[in-house]
């Protein structure tokens, strides 16, 4: 092996290569593969071949998308039938299944990280395009299709090609009221949604540092909006500090010796990117969506873009279908917009630290929109319980759900009716995303709770004076 300096990137591909073809694919062995109940099409494959699963210890399930958020007792047949089927198939290959009754149930890139089997170092597939969460903790976590979770499922490795390498600077100090969110949206907005297309990205710089866990496990999961084939975090002690006495973690010495391991995983000092990208923390203000694309984004402060004033002649007519869509016109102030309800939930912005935001400008407040919050995990539920975060959303006007991903892709009767606007925490405003005719703004916890209270987008941060996120 060269001894050149490595990124973060090269550094995990590098330990988990075992073979490399002429056409450059490499056969990569896989750590963690994460199941959810839309895999009954590949445990089909695999019960077709007479095969059996080549490392069920390594593979873990979770009910988490099509489950409702509401009366479990009272499950749709279809959706019965899938969550049963995840039940049959974990229990026949011996797979741990975090269910339905399940106190660890959640979203899947919600919970597994809070049970500590997420870790630096580690390749993490899932059949779901947000795994790039994971990468908060320096893995090397990306979604896959089902015959790929077939393939995983029966040799445990995947073909794969080494990506290109781009690395994020975000330096300087956030403003207060900016978040994770707000910088995720901001590199989107700059470099378009496929602007990181065939690149791996490691986020970097003070601002990245300064992060919580929470905070860089949004921002990476909404590296796949920026086209990236994943986006990951190299560990230090903001890391080792969340990981310390979680469940799945290694305990006592054997925590020591992987924390001396995993900081190891750090870029070398020289090592070289494809493509390099720095932004100005201090400049990054409360952003949301005005379009149907994660990158037709602008700071609250911002208008409604007039397409004749873009140059770029495919952006202009995106933007001009999208303003179509959404019902606005060019020059609006973003503030002037009203929204019909809120939406508070999905593995982007679900997890306590989120909740507490959003609570921090609901208290003593009431929302004149109908709205739902719906927490990342049955423990996430628990803990916003202790702590009467649930009792704020309650008096507000919002209803106190169960973990899903919920009104985020349009579940069980979770829905935004046609032609309504909603303010959202999740990580897709695509057409129909949360139902059919449905019109999504993304922004952060803290933004949404704004919108509740005033029924229109917000700058949140007038609201926050003298209280504590």
């Amino acid at each position: 092996m060269s001894s050149a300096p490595r990124t973060i990137i090269d550094k995990i591909w590098d330990a988990h290569a075992i073979a490399t073809r002429e056409d450059g694919q490499t056969l990569l062995f896989i750590d963690r593969h994460l199941l959810h109940e839309g895999s009954f099409h590949a445990f089909d494959q695999v019960r077709k071949r007479g095969a059996q699963l080549a490392r069920p210890d390594l593979t873990f399930g979770v009910a988490d998308h099509y489950v409702p958020t509401r009366n479990r007792t009272a499950i749709a047949p279809e959706i019965r039938r899938m969550v049963d089927q995840l039940v049959d198939n974990t229990t026949a290959h011996g797979i741990t299944l975090f269910g339905l009754d399940d106190p660890r149930q959640g979203i899947v890139h919600v919970t597994v990280p809070a049970q500590g089997l997420t870790l630096p170092g580690l390749t993490i597939v899932c059949g779901d395009s947000h795994t790039s969460t994971h990468g908060a903790f320096g893995a090397y976590a990306f979604g896959i299709g089902a015959s790929e979770v077939a393939h995983v499922m029966m040799t445990q490795t995947l073909w794969q090609k080494r990506p290109k390498r781009m690395r994020v600077r975000v330096d300087g100090a956030l403003p207060p009221g900016s978040t994770a969110k707000d910088i995720a949206l901001s590199f989107i907005a700059q470099v378009g949604a496929d602007g990181a297309r065939g690149h791996a990205i490691e986020y970097a710089g003070s601002v990245v540092r300064a992060l919580s866990m929470e905070g860089r496990l949004t921002l990476c999961n909404l590296s796949i909006e920026s086209g990236g084939r994943l986006g990951l975090v190299a560990p230090d002690e903001t890391t080792f500090a969340f990981l310390k006495g979680r469940p799945f973690a290694p305990k006592g010495e054997a925590f020591e010796r992987a924390v001396a391991d995993w900081r190891a995983l750090a870029s070398d000092d020289d090592a070289l990117f494809d493509r390099e990208i720095v932004i100005d923390g201090s400049e990054i203000a409360p952003v949301v969506t005005w379009g149907v694309s994660p990158e037709q984004a602008l700071p609250i402060t911002a208008a409604v873009p007039d397409p004749d004033r873009i140059d770029d002649v495919s952006r202009a007519e995106a933007a001009r279908d999208a303003l179509t869509y959404m019902g606005l016109s060019p020059g609006m102030k973003l503030s002037d917009i009203r929204i019909d309800r809120v939406f508070i939930g999905s593995c982007t912005n679900s997890r306590i630290e989120d909740l507490r935001a959003a609570a921090a400008i609901l208290a003593g407040r009431h929302a004149v929109v109908p709205g739902l919050v719906s927490p990342g995990s049955a423990a996430v539920k628990k803990q916003a319980e202790e702590e009467g975060l649930d009792h704020i959303f309650r008096a507000a006007g919002l209803e106190w759900v169960d973990s899903g991903c919920s009104m985020c892709v349009g579940m069980n009767g979770d829905l935004v009716p046609p032609g309504e606007r909603c303010a959202s925490t999740t990580n897709r405003n695509f057409k129909g995303r949360q139902g059919q005719g449905a019109r999504t703004h993304l922004m952060s916890p803290a933004m949404v709770a704004a919108a509740a209270i005033t029924g229109r987008l917000t700058d949140m941060r007038p609201l926050l004076e003298g209280r504590t996120p």
